[in-house]
C-alpha cells in the first residue's frame, strides 16, 4: 500500500488469478478488511451532491496527507464523534480549548496542523455561503463546475495510466486555496474528486466501473 491512496487496480490479466465467484476490484480494495472493501462497493467513485458529506472527504482527505486512505478510513467515525458530525458551523468556532482535546484524541490522527485546517476549512466554507451570489450555494456546487455537473468517464487499464493529477485537480486545488482552504494540494483534490465521483477512476476490468458510470450518466 502506498502512501496515497492509490486510484485503481492492476491490469486485468491480474483477474485470472481471483477464486471462483470473486469479483474483480481496484488492486487497492483487493485483500484488506471488509470495511475498505465495502467502501470501494458502495462509496468510491459514486457521485456525491451531498454537502455534509463532500466536507466530510475534504477533511478526511487532507488528513490522508502522508499517510494511507485506509489507515484515515478507520477511524472515520473516530473523526465523526471528535469533529461533531463534520458540522461545518461547530467546527469553524473551534478554539484552542477544544484543539487541544483533538490533540488529546488517540482515535483520530493527531496532527496539529491538519486539526487546524480543518478549522479554517470550515471557516472557508461558511465564507463561501455568505458570499454566494445564489441562497441555496453549496460545497457540491463550488466542486462540480469544475466538471460540468457531470463526472468524467476514465477508461483506465492499468492502475499506471491513473493519474495523480489532472489539469481539473489543479485548477479546482487552485481555486480552494484562493478561497482559504487549507491540505488542498492538487494530489489530495484529485483524490477527493475520485472519492466522491467527480471522476470514475475503476477501472475497466473492476466489478464496478460499469455501476459507477451509468450513475453519472443517468444525472
Amino acid at each position: 500500500m502506498t502512501t496515497r491512496k492509490p486510484s485503481a487496480n492492476k491490469a486485468s490479466s491480474d483477474e485470472a488469478a481471483l477464486p471462483p465467484g470473486r469479483k474483480p476490484r481496484c488492486h487497492w480494495a483487493t485483500g484488506v478488511p471488509d470495511f475498505y472493501e465495502n467502501y470501494h462497493d458502495e462509496e468510491w467513485g459514486v457521485p456525491c451532491f451531498d454537502e455534509h458529506k463532500m466536507f466530510e472527504m475534504l477533511i478526511l482527505e487532507g488528513a490522508q496527507a502522508g499517510l494511507s486512505w485506509q489507515t484515515v478510513l478507520a477511524k472515520r467515525e473516530n473523526y465523526r464523534r471528535a469533529f461533531d458530525d463534520f458540522d461545518a458551523q461547530t467546527i469553524a468556532r473551534y478554539g484552542e480549548p477544544k484543539i487541544e482535546k483533538l490533540l488529546a484524541d488517540a482515535g483520530i490522527i493527531r496532527n496539529r496542523l491538519k486539526i487546524r485546517a480543518a478549522v479554517t476549512n470550515a471557516q472557508a466554507l461558511l465564507r463561501l455561503r455568505e458570499t454566494a451570489a445564489r441562497p441555496a450555494f453549496a460545497l457540491t456546487d463550488f466542486f462540480w463546475r469544475f466538471v460540468d455537473g457531470r463526472p468524467i468517464q476514465g477508461k483506465r487499464r492499468r492502475r499506471e495510466d491513473v493519474p495523480a493529477t489532472t489539469p481539473v485537480s489543479d485548477a479546482l486545488s487552485k481555486a480552494l486555496t484562493q478561497a482559504g482552504f487549507k491540505f488542498v494540494g492538487s494530489t489530495i483534490v484529485y483524490a477527493h474528486m475520485q472519492a466522491c465521483g467527480m471522476v470514475n477512476d475503476h477501472l475497466l476490468g473492476c466489478w464496478r466501473h460499469d455501476a459507477v458510470r451509468a450513475l453519472g450518466e443517468a444525472l
